[in-house]
C-alpha cells in the first residue's frame, strides 16, 4: 500500500461523528486548535470516551480512523496531520 498524507480539518457537531467515513488506518497528530472554545470528546468505542482541550496535541499510532469518533462545540474543529504509514 502507497503511504498517502493525510490532512484533515473535522467540523464538530454535538453528536459523536467518525474521523474518517471509510476505512482508513493512519499515523496522525490530532489537535484541539486553540481557538476551540470548549473541549473535543473522543471515543473508540462505547463507554471509552477522553478528551482534548483547546491548544492541545496527540500523537496516534496506526490507528483506524474510521472507528475513532468526535464531538464537541458546534464550530469548533479538530485538525489531522500525518499519513497511511
Amino acid at each position: 500500500m502507497p503511504n498517502n498524507l493525510i490532512l484533515r480539518v473535522v467540523e464538530l457537531t454535538e453528536e459523536f461523528k467518525p474521523l474518517s467515513s471509510q476505512s482508513l488506518i493512519g499515523t496522525v497528530t490530532i489537535s484541539a486548535p486553540p481557538s476551540n472554545t470548549g473541549p473535543v470528546f473522543l471515543r473508540a468505542g462505547p463507554g471509552e470516551e477522553a478528551w482534548v482541550v483547546s491548544g492541545e496535541c496527540h500523537l496516534l499510532n496506526r490507528i483506524e480512523l474510521s472507528s475513532l469518533e468526535a464531538r464537541g462545540t458546534p464550530g469548533d474543529v479538530l485538525t489531522l496531520i500525518g499519513g497511511s504509514w
